[in-house]
């Protein structure tokens, strides 16, 4: 199996993991604020992949200069971004419509890789987008029609910014140890997170937040994400874009909503109707289509 194969398998483990702890992360959001809950975890991430390269990876810090920090900060800043319009924008519309307009990142990305990397548009990277934003479409709404207000526009931003995010850490993963980048971009999210908390959620006083962190959905939760959902997760996908094209990594990253109906269906007592199931297929063709089809990009 060459580095390609591999690279893309590691990034659908990345889409699973995300989806299967959603539900986890959507009961501690209901305790601790998520701006709040996002600083918390990529602070945490921050640390913890700090700690990995000061005790295995010690020489990876001499890698770090003035272009490093400026190209980490600007990826951090589009994660922080997407993650922040997508909280805010799930306050005005459903979850159904910010499902399916996040995942429009999976077409908006082979237009930046064409503009980014030069990366050219094929028949099959068209028809793999196609089929995964229609499976998205279908597992969002099921037979509901689609209807449009001002949170679906921020959840718009938020699918942008997640797709400059895929398609500029295809730019820059090539070029910097994938350790430090990744950990810096963690700390860029935490930051912004953080900061954003302070104006515009009311935590309450520090006891109330103490409080809610001891709470065992929200540690469990905070467990989960700072290590396998974040630190890891965001580590592989550094290290695994060297390997593969932005537009692949975008039409695998749309598995994560078909891991996250799953575990709903399986653990949240949810239902998954026939257009729901359908729209679950179409997104798995178009992730086949996209790796049987693309040619595979190998480093030297």
């Amino acid at each position: 199996m060459n580095r390609s194969r591999i690279a893309d398998l590691s990034l659908l483990i990345v889409a699973m993991m995300w989806g299967c702890t959603f539900l986890i992360v959507q009961h501690a959001v209901r305790v601790l604020p998520p701006l709040a809950f996002n600083g918390i975890r990529f602070l945490g991430a921050a640390v913890l992949l700090a700690l990995i390269i000061t005790f295995f990876y010690r020489s990876q810090w001499r890698d770090i200069s003035g272009k490093m920090l400026l190209h980490s900060c600007l990826l951090g800043l589009f994660l922080f971004l997407g993650y922040a319009f997508q909280t805010v924008g799930l306050l005005y519309t459903t979850t159904s419509n910010a499902g399916f307009i996040t995942g429009l990142s999976v077409v908006f990305v082979p237009f930046l890789a064409l503009l980014l990397l030069k990366s050219p548009i094929s028949r099959y990277t068209w028809i793999s987008a196609l089929l995964a934003a229609a499976g998205l479409y279908l597992l969002a709404f099921a037979g509901t029609a689609l209807t449009l207000n001002k949170g679906d526009f921020l959840i718009f931003l938020c699918a942008v910014a997640f797709a400059l995010h895929v398609a500029y850490t295809g730019v820059f993963a090539p070029r910097y140890s994938a350790l430090p980048l990744a950990a810096m971009q963690m700390a860029v999210v935490g930051l912004l997170s953080l900061l954003s908390s302070l104006l515009f959620e009311d935590v309450g006083p520090l006891t109330q937040v103490a409080d809610r962190l001891l709470k065992p959905e929200v540690i469990w939760a905070l467990l989960v994400s700072i290590g396998p959902t974040s630190a890891f997760a965001f580590w592989i996908q550094t290290v695994c874009q060297k390997y593969t094209n932005p537009s692949r990594v975008a039409v695998i990253f749309a598995m994560e909503p078909v891991f996250a109906a799953l575990t709903g269906v399986t653990f949240g007592g949810e239902v998954l109707g026939a257009a729901a199931g359908l729209g679950c297929i179409c997104i798995f063709a178009g992730m086949i289509l996209a790796e049987l089809k693309s040619a595979p990009r190998e480093v030297q």
